[in-house]
């Protein structure tokens, strides 16, 4: 059985509302934060997001939390186009990071690649000759920057054998990621049956590809790269516009229409931004930004609770220890409105009887935080030290008083 209650108050100004939970002995109150930054001190009041218009589906999320800010259709089935690509990238720096390909492989741009994703294509090209090697990191490079469809099925081929057996890595690695509405059927973003992904999804995979694996993450912010005596631009035109936009990828056929999943960062504060289904470049750019800059002038990030910290006390029956510290694991982080932080209010879900023997980790209960009434940020709350069962006395004395305050 769970108990739950909300905190007494907040303090002004800061986020020092009270976590508390009524245990059978009384009341525990948890550690407040670290109190909000000068910035917060004023509310702002928050206008709509810029929509894009058109599109089939858009979002604007939160990288340190995973919080999605603002969206529509965001489950929605959507043709990724070459955002695909950057599923490709995140598994070929996994495959290397588990020794499996190295940076230095010479790729052979096949047959395949090259009639498939080559320049006699309508899609894009990188431009490696055909039945030639090159390093796997010009490979992977020509493929992020000049979005280049035949690097894309060579460096597939190199790494699984056939695309078709790498699409398949693809989609377990989709799968790790919580990509629960995604499905890849080939490495380069081709329109093909049973090949799609939702802007939320999207968004979880630009998230993860910064997180993961920030050096191959860095190729997407690259201006042009030259292959074969021919210079390509990057296609993200907001690499010239704004300074503080790193990637990541755009992506475009008939029936995708233009698409673009961006981040920037700017201080400590990073936002992704994906669009799909624009009319042009340019809209797709100019949605995006706007998007963006949305983000940052009206949100801002907070870190709530860190590991090894404590984040309040919890009852122990039948233990050498009488309680126990419960913390999280991770950090627990949260996007909010600006001026908003003094507003949210933590509560914490525990048994109503905690008995030992309990592991150091173990999970004993969640902490929510919530904002107008609407839960933004939650975490497993876990022991932070290990509480051995005690004797048989105290177990004896401890369930008398059990069975006496279970009433």
């Amino acid at each position: 059985m769970k108990s739950r209650s909300t905190p007494g108050a907040s303090a002004l100004g800061v986020f020092a509302a009270a976590l508390a939970t009524v245990f059978s002995a009384g009341l525990a109150l948890a550690q407040a934060p670290a109190p909000a930054p000068a910035s917060a001190a004023s509310t702002v009041a928050v206008p709509p997001a810029p929509k894009p218009a058109p599109s089939t589906a858009w979002l604007l999320m939160d990288y340190a939390s995973g919080q999605v800010l603002a969206g529509e259709n965001i489950d929605a089935r959507v043709e990724p186009a070459s955002i695909t690509k950057v599923m490709t990238s995140y598994v070929i720096a996994a495959e290397i990071a588990d020794g499996k390909v190295k940076a230095d492989d010479q790729v052979l741009m096949s047959e395949r690649a090259w009639r498939e994703g080559g320049a006699r294509t309508d899609g894009s090209f990188s431009g490696f000759p055909v039945n030639q090697r090159a390093s796997l990191h010009d490979m992977e490079v020509g493929m992020a920057v000049q979005s280049g469809n035949d690097a894309a099925i060579a460096l597939a081929e190199h790494v699984a054998g056939t695309q078709e057996a790498f699409a398949d890595l693809m989609n377990s690695y989709a799968a790790r990621i919580g990509m629960k509405n995604s499905r890849f059927a080939n490495a380069h973003g081709l329109s093909a049956p049973e090949h799609y992904s939702t802007a939320y999804d999207l968004a979880l995979l630009g998230r993860a590809f910064i997180r993961d694996y920030p050096d191959a993450y860095a190729y997407n912010k690259i201006k042009e790269f030259t292959v074969s005596g021919i210079t390509q631009p990057n296609r993200n035109l907001l690499l010239w516009r704004d300074p503080s936009v790193d990637g990541i990828k755009t992506g475009h056929h008939s029936k995708a229409g233009y698409c673009l999943m961006s981040s920037a960062q700017r201080g400590e504060q990073r936002l992704i931004a994906v669009v799909m289904g624009g009319s042009s470049e340019r809209q797709r750019a100019d949605d995006s930004l706007a998007l963006l800059n949305w983000g940052f002038r009206f949100h801002e990030t907070h870190r709530l609770y860190e590991p090894g910290k404590p984040v309040a006390p919890l009852k122990v029956w039948k233990g050498t220890s009488d309680q126990v510290q419960l913390g999280v694991a991770e950090p627990l982080l949260v996007s909010v409105p600006r001026g908003r932080y003094g507003d949210l209010q933590p509560t914490m879900e525990v048994p109503r009887s905690l008995v030992a023997p309990i592991a150091a980790g173990q999970q004993v209960g969640m902490v929510k935080v919530s904002l107008d009434g609407q839960v933004v940020a939650h975490a497993p709350l876990v022991a932070a030290t290990a509480v051995e069962q005690a004797g048989f006395f105290k177990r004896l004395w401890d369930a008398f008083w059990m069975w006496w305050e279970s009433d």
